[in-house]
């Protein structure tokens, strides 16, 4: 989930699922995040296979949304703990804090980020629009189950934590909300990522210099 926290363990997973959970967007979200770290690849194939010439500003700008990113969703994980990774509706605790006062799904947005820069940096631009698209349609739809899970869970609590914070784009909180932080936790839970993040570095280096070879 990309809202919740390790808590109180008296929580019930068991909630009766609320209308929103059971949309039909919701019931096509909950296939996607079941399968969300399958999503990029498909868009990796084509930057990675696609004929393109990038500049060093591709790399710049890429480079650039990749770090953006990047600190967007550490700061997702250390106010919500690595629980953000499980696939289940285990949730215990909704986070209205740091990053999650200025927006609710701040590591949906960090990975949008992410996975722009690296578009960017495999220099195929036309791809770019049509990424932007699907993308936000797949994770609409994610977090259309996501919300409706949290909105079984909450009920009134979400459905006021919504009202006060946008979806998508980061807006500066009315009121400061103060709670844990445990960023040692999450650059722990990123290493994996920052592996991966080399790996396609590498990849894209390497095609490049075949293309200008």
């Amino acid at each position: 989930m990309s809202n919740p926290a390790s808590g109180d363990p008296t929580s019930s997973p068991a909630a009766a699922p609320s209308q929103a959970e059971q949309s039909t967007s919701a019931r096509i979200g909950a296939v996607l995040f079941r399968n969300r770290s399958w999503l990029p690849v498909p868009f990796l194939l084509v930057a990675l296979l696609a004929p393109s010439h990038p500049s060093w500003y591709n790399w710049l700008v890429g480079f650039v949304l990749i770090v953006i990113g990047e600190m967007v969703r550490l700061a997702g994980v250390s106010a919500a703990g690595t629980v953000t990774r499980r696939r289940s509706r285990d949730v215990q605790r909704l986070v209205n804090y740091g990053v999650f006062a200025w927006v609710r799904n701040p590591l949906y947005v960090g990975n949008f980020l992410i996975w722009m820069g690296f578009v960017v940096i495999s220099g195929v631009l036309w791809f770019l629009p049509v990424a932007i698209v699907i993308f936000a349609i797949e994770y609409t739809l994610i977090v259309a189950y996501e919300e409706g899970v949290l909105e079984s869970i909450f009920g009134a609590e979400y459905l006021a934590y919504k009202q006060t914070t946008p979806r998508w784009l980061p807006r500066p909180p009315k009121h400061r909300e103060e709670g844990p932080h445990n960023w040692k936790e999450a650059w722990r839970s990123e290493i994996s990522t920052f592996l991966q993040y080399g790996a396609l570095i590498v990849v894209f280096a390497v095609k490049q210099k075949i293309w200008w070879a």
